[in-house]
């Protein structure tokens, strides 16, 4: 009997086999470097939601993070300096401008205190009762100042302050996960936007040398205190931010004060209000 002859097309190696091979190494091969990027990502995603949360406390009100902690307690030193010296614009401004900057400065923060304490009261936070050393100093510089030279260090200490201190509320604000530290980011955005006005509006704030403070003393970070105006993190790096040399410091001087610029609009600051648990 005669063998039958091979079946075309049913070995291994034939034309149709070849092809689906080549086909399916073309498909392994492009998929393998997607399905690498996205198990990356996907590890990570996961690893920042862990350090997140390894960060947090749990509180009815919501997680509370480190930065929103820190948040809290800077609201509460800056009170307890801005506050005084607020107290000492009222009474040894030259101008009606600075006076009422100074009398801003303490219904602000007399308002933003007891939202703060309110706050860290719910969240179980303990905070400081008295300014930091830096803080201090800054007081006891505004102390020494008469005359106009208190005015210029007045409006442009706080005028950098207040920079500072409207960048770190606006990236709590933007991240927090806590409906307290939400409505205190609400309460201090509008009462340091109007500390900022009103500041700007004595015309003494020297925009050149704040552009260049600011600029060199970088975002804010997420612990640590502001350096102090005129200095950057960096202390080899300074950044110059004193009275201009025709400010005389002696109240007696004969020269001639400059007239007030234009009065300092009015600004009512936000209500006091405390947020309920989430449902």
């Amino acid at each position: 009997m005669r063998p039958r002859p091979p079946v075309q097309g049913r070995g291994i190696i034939s034309g149709t086999g070849l092809v689906m091979v080549c086909l399916a190494a073309t498909l392994v091969a492009l998929l393998l470097p997607v399905l690498s990027y996205l198990g990356r990502s996907d590890e990570g995603g996961s690893d920042g939601v862990d350090v997140l949360n390894a960060q947090s406390v749990v509180t009815p009100y919501g997680p509370l993070s480190a930065l929103d902690q820190e948040f809290v307690t800077r609201v509460r030193l800056a009170g307890l300096w801005e506050l005084p010296a607020g107290v000492q614009a009222e009474e040894k401004g030259t101008t009606d401008a600075v006076r009422t900057a100074g009398r801003h400065l303490v219904e602000g923060h007399t308002f933003l205190d007891e939202r703060a304490r309110d706050v860290a009261a719910k969240l179980g936070l303990p905070l400081p009762n008295e300014p930091d050393e830096q803080q201090r100093t800054w007081l006891a510089e505004l102390d020494a100042a008469r005359g106009r030279a208190f005015d210029w260090a007045f409006a442009n200490t706080l005028r950098v302050a207040h920079g500072r201190v409207f960048s770190l509320v606006a990236q709590v604000r933007a991240g927090t996960r806590n409906s307290l530290v939400r409505a205190l980011a609400d309460d201090a955005d509008s009462t340091v936007l109007d500390h900022i006005r009103v500041l700007e509006a004595t015309g003494l704030v020297d925009y050149d040398a704040l552009a260049r403070e600011l600029a060199a003393s970088g975002t804010p970070s997420s612990t640590g205190s502001p350096a102090p105006p005129g200095l950057t993190a960096d202390p080899g790096t300074v950044v110059p931010l004193s009275p201009p040399p025709d400010l005389d410091p002696d109240p007696t001087s004969a020269d001639p004060i400059p007239a007030d610029p234009d009065p300092a609009p009015s600004y009512s600051l936000p209500p006091a209000a405390t947020s309920p648990p989430p449902s």
